[in-house]
């Protein structure tokens, strides 16, 4: 497959995905025209891509507003329901339908096709499997897992329980890492639009992703997290050094999934900044807030001298006059400006692979300093924004403490600045974990008790009316398995 022809097919799924709820082009296991015997190079891209309309549009979405990056925009509604707390089952419908029928399908297909010159394609779907169950079992908790895997003969699959979801996760990686470090098999070359079929990178991404993954469940289950953490740094691993990101381009389809959901609602500006980050950047002096955030303009179109004007989280009604910056095109959540087109989707970021690796430091059970892992990752942060004040913010508000009570607090809050506008959804998810930073509030629109927060996504209404092991709906304030703070 040339390059062309792969942005074809790369354009046409996005659409697909994107706009219809039943991604019925990507649903191969409903095609009846023997879908084993499809090419697993020709389904890798459909799993990435699958991915990054799950990360980069409907999950970027719910971590920014529940992380409070971004609020509803005060002259329109999209996304009035999720900043009130107010989820109906059937918001999930879609999410759940992309994970299941488009990339955890497709990679199963791709894992269960003949070994041999398949193994370096294989080893890659294993991967992105392990990533993609991550996404779902945080997201929801407790999820239909091997049976839901066995094509589309059962249609009630048994849900399983999120620490047989992260068992499950580690075994794909180390399925995934033995084919990738084995000599038999053929790179899919640019059908990896992750990578490029490079296996040395594959490795760093499944040691990360594993890093991640025993990270996560470290307050639940901390001895398999040490032990585990410890096992994977005696293999003298390699972590990412390398943003992990789908590209796209201006044209039509092609584009970045969230602006691409934007032009379908018609250009409308739905998100808008939120206090509560925008507050905390500007009282760290911190500059990546005018990189991330539209500064407003005057009538002859200079900028206003360094203002992000904001809404308080929740706060959009009543206020449609007033003026309050957008996200900037970098993040792709600007309606406005085309640039937002060309707004990657991120896996993974050079940043969050040094916090990761520092918070294993600070534990103990990895190696490295932590202060110096500290320092690259807000590092890394603000030279892929561009900002300014790097030197003076390292030696002032980002300054790793000293006080060991306070580091864990400013690697996850450090994390949790440069995840903005990227990695929303994983924001919110080592919010979860943790409680950092510690500056959230409930939203002003909250339906919710008083101080009470989201805490996972409702099942979609696609599993209460079909799936007869349906477990029964649990509330957005029911903590998942690991999050024990």
């Amino acid at each position: 497959m040339n390059k062309n022809i792969k942005k074809f097919v790369f354009a046409a799924l996005v659409g697909s995905v994107a706009f219809t709820s039943c991604n019925k082009y990507l649903d191969v296991n409903e095609n009846p025209n023997n879908p084993e015997k499809v090419e697993p190079n020709l389904l890798l891209p459909t799993v990435e891509a699958s991915l990054s309309q799950i990360v980069g549009n409907q999950l970027q979405v719910y971590g920014g507003l529940w992380a409070q990056y971004w609020t509803q925009a005060p002259s329109s509604s999209q996304y009035q329901t999720i900043d009130q707390y107010n989820l109906k089952n059937t918001a999930t419908d879609r999410i759940w339908s992309t994970i299941y029928r488009s990339a955890l399908n497709n990679a199963e297909i791709i894992i269960n096709s003949e070994r041999g010159a398949n193994n370096y394609t294989i080893g890659m779907a294993y991967l992105l499997k392990a990533y993609t169950l991550q996404v779902a079992t945080d997201a929801f908790g407790d999820i239909p897992l091997d049976e839901a895997l066995q094509g589309a003969t059962n249609l009630s699959p048994k849900y399983q329980t999120q620490k047989e979801v992260y068992n499950s996760i580690f075994e794909s990686i180390d399925k995934g890492v033995e084919l990738l470090k084995g000599n038999l098999g053929t790179t899919p070359g640019e059908q990896d639009m992750l990578f490029g079929g490079d296996k040395t990178s594959w490795i760093a991404f499944a040691n990360t992703l594993k890093l991640k993954a025993y990270l996560r469940i470290s307050n639940v289950d901390a001895a398999t997290a040490q032990a585990g953490i410890k096992a994977l740094y005696a293999t003298n691993p390699t972590f990412l050094n390398e943003d992990v990101s789908i590209t796209f381009t201006t044209t039509g389809g092609n584009q970045n999934p969230f602006y691409t959901e934007m032009v379908g609602l018609k250009y409308v500006q739905n998100v808008v900044a939120s206090g509560t980050a925008v507050k905390a950047f500007a009282a760290n002096k911190d500059k990546r807030s005018f990189a991330l955030y539209n500064r407003l303009l005057k009538a002859d179109n200079v900028t206003l001298q360094d203002t992000v004007a904001y809404l308080e989280q929740g706060d959009f009604r009543g206020q449609n006059t007033k003026l309050v910056s957008a996200p900037s095109p970098v993040t792709g959540a600007n309606a406005k400006n085309t640039a937002s087109a060309i707004a990657p989707v991120k896996l993974f970021s050079i940043a969050e692979s040094k916090f990761l690796q520092a918070e294993a430091a600070l534990k103990g059970w990895g190696t490295g300093s932590v202060a110096t892992l500290y320092n690259e990752g807000v590092t890394a942060s603000f030279n892929y924004l561009g900002a300014e004040g790097l030197t003076e913010y390292l030696a002032a508000a980002g300054k790793f403490p000293t006080d060991a009570s306070k580091q864990l607090e400013a690697i996850i809050t450090q994390k949790y600045y440069a995840m903005n506008g990227f990695q929303n959804f994983e924001a919110w998810t080592e919010y979860r974990r943790t409680g950092y930073p510690t500056f959230l509030i409930q939203s002003k629109a909250s339906i919710l008790a008083n101080g009470e927060m989201p805490q996972r996504l409702l099942y979609p209404n696609t599993e209460l009316t079909t799936n007869l092991n349906y477990p029964g709906t649990k509330a957005i304030t029911v903590p998942v398995w690991w999050d024990v703070k």
